[in-house]
């Protein structure tokens, strides 16, 4: 189950609830992963090199969020005001391999990243799957130039061996404020259709469907019906359409759409690959717009998505878990064991979390697990972990890092951390003594 946002927010700060944006209260299971892309970040250069060097308002903002929920930010890439984020389910983690990021800039032909793209790839349960948020030039006459764009967009690589290109990925989502219009129509028909719902009149001439009919690269990508409004250009906090001297046009400007490559081959090879074959499907189970957010002069929009995989990859690559019940009073054994191809290093690491951390680099410790070894036989390893790191208590889980691999390739279940008694004693006495200043006239 995929959750996936596209919203230009327009430099605006985050919203105080995104409840119904992230579909927190809806009434099926949670959702396994959510893939946020967001276009025009506030990007004044001040902001951007301090977002550099710490997470900017709105990952916070949805580390915030969604951690409590027991979700972790996997990876992030930022371009200027283009950022994209993913978040995803502890139980997935070992599953998730070779994350790579990149961007490409087409502002100004190439040397300025107002415009452009920011993409994700992985291999998740051994498919490959891209995510790319783009935010393509603006204006009804640069429709051309918006092709152009996406085109160059498609052609980048991501840096080392054996990764494919987007197009070549098992599954690919783009998404973003794509920018296309609507042509033809002048702005009291398209806003009279609006106003009867009758947006089957809009669809033909909006930009991108005319485009999928005649440019063979987008044939293949599939979007699902436009059946609420246009999602630009309001007025801020209001559901009312551009009512400035300018009184642009409404327009489906932000859109999600996904291209699944084993469809593709299946049409060029005329049906040679069944149904049965198929490894991998997505399912679009909800694209819908949100009316009720107007920090910016754009809607979101959120597609809600099933992935149905066959998994190529079912076991951890490692498995790990704490030995014996733990605590700040003593050094503590951690027990892993790992599948012979498993390519370990040196760098590898097993890192103490609360279950409820942010992202990689938010662990409590960690331990090397060469430098802190001590003990190996054909079966397993344990790695110590000095009592002067370990925390007093809560609940946490233990996380293994591939250096190699660039992620997280085994996770413990949670488990809790005992109360030490010099700490069970030191409360008792506090409590004792704050029991004894109580002044004479309350009651205890």
């Amino acid at each position: 189950r995929l959750h996936l946002v596209t919203w230009n927010v327009g430099t605006a700060s985050p919203p105080p609830d995104v409840t119904s944006l992230l579909q927190l209260n809806s009434l099926g299971p949670p959702m396994d992963m959510y893939v946020i892309g967001l276009q025009e970040v506030n990007s004044r250069i001040t902001n951007f090199l301090s977002d550099l060097a710490f997470d900017d308002p709105w990952s916070t903002f949805f580390m915030t969020v969604l951690s409590p929920l027991g979700y972790i930010k996997l990876s992030s890439i930022r371009m200027q005001g283009l950022l994209l984020l993913i978040f995803v389910k502890h139980v997935h983690l070992p599953f998730i391999q070779g994350i790579h990021t990149h961007y490409t800039r087409t502002g100004l032909y190439g040397y300025w990243g107002n415009k452009g793209g920011v993409s994700i790839r992985m291999s998740l349960y051994g498919h490959t799957i891209c995510f790319m948020n783009c935010h393509l030039p603006a204006h009804m006459e640069n429709t051309e130039q918006r092709l152009d764009d996406f085109e160059k967009i498609l052609e980048m690589q991501f840096e080392g061996e054996n990764i494919p290109s987007p197009l070549d990925h098992d599954v690919l989502f783009w998404f973003g404020d794509l920018n296309f219009r609507i042509a033809d129509y002048g702005i009291h028909f398209v806003r009279e259709s609006i106003n009867n719902k009758r947006y089957n009149l809009l669809w033909e001439k909006d930009q991108l469907n005319m485009a999928k009919k005649t440019e063979a690269f987008l044939k293949e990508f599939i979007e699902g019906p436009l059946q609420f409004k246009p999602t630009y250009k309001f007025d801020l906090y209001s559901d009312v359409y551009d009512t400035s001297e300018k009184k642009r046009k409404p327009a489906w400007t932000d859109r999600i759409l996904w291209r699944v490559k084993s469809l593709c081959q299946d049409a060029s090879e005329e049906g040679e690959l069944s149904e049965e074959g198929q490894t991998i499907s997505v399912t679009l189970n909800n694209y819908v717009s949100h009316m009720s957010y107007g920090i910016s002069d754009h809607k979101p929009v959120t597609g809600t998505f099933g992935l149905e995989l066959k998994p190529l990859l079912s076991v951890p690559l490692v498995m790990l878990n704490p030995e014996g019940e733990w605590s700040a009073e003593r050094d503590v054994i951690i027990r892993y064991s790992a599948v012979p191809e498993f390519p370990s290093s040196a760098w590898d690491w097993i890192g103490l979390f609360k279950v409820s951390f942010r992202h990689v680099n938010d662990y409590v410790t960690y331990a090397w697990v060469e430098d802190d070894e001590i003990s190996s036989n054909k079966d397993s390893k344990q790695v110590y972990m000095s009592a002067a790191e370990i925390p007093n208590m809560g609940e946490f889980l233990l996380c293994y890092y591939s250096n190699n691999l660039q992620s997280i390739v085994g996770i413990s279940e949670p488990f809790q951390i005992q109360p030490s008694r010099t700490s069970v004693e030191k409360d008792l006495t506090q409590e004792e003594n704050s029991w004894m200043q109580k002044p004479d006239n309350l009651e205890s």
